[in-house]
């Protein structure tokens, strides 16, 4: 028989993360008191702060007129560039599938 694997709340890894972020402890210490693996608590610390940072992110004031101008554009160019990827992948394709006749090397 295997080991079974144990499973988290998300409560518990948020109390976790926040056990290591809001007293300063080390990772090795909380994992060590709350026996679970450093790994896993190392990566629970680190969603936890990118869900904050996005969290504060976005609670500042909206997007200004120029900022929204050039998300717009910048999608728009995104937008052109997939396009572009899209039809540069199909033209190799196309041409990988027929390969040139030795006549055509000279």
């Amino acid at each position: 028989m295997g080991i079974t694997r144990r499973k988290f709340t998300l409560e518990f890894r948020t109390e976790a993360a926040h056990r290591v972020i809001d007293t300063g402890r080390t990772v090795r210490d909380v994992a060590k008191e709350l026996s679970v693996l450093e790994n896993s608590l190392s990566t629970w610390v680190r969603d936890e702060r990118r869900r904050m940072e996005a969290l504060q992110a976005s609670s500042n004031e909206p997007l200004s007129v120029a900022e929204r101008a050039e998300l717009l554009r910048l999608r728009r160019e995104v937008a052109e560039k997939d396009k572009d990827l899209a039809f540069l992948g199909k033209a190799a394709a196309y041409f990988a599938s027929k390969p040139p006749k030795q006549r055509d090397l000279r």
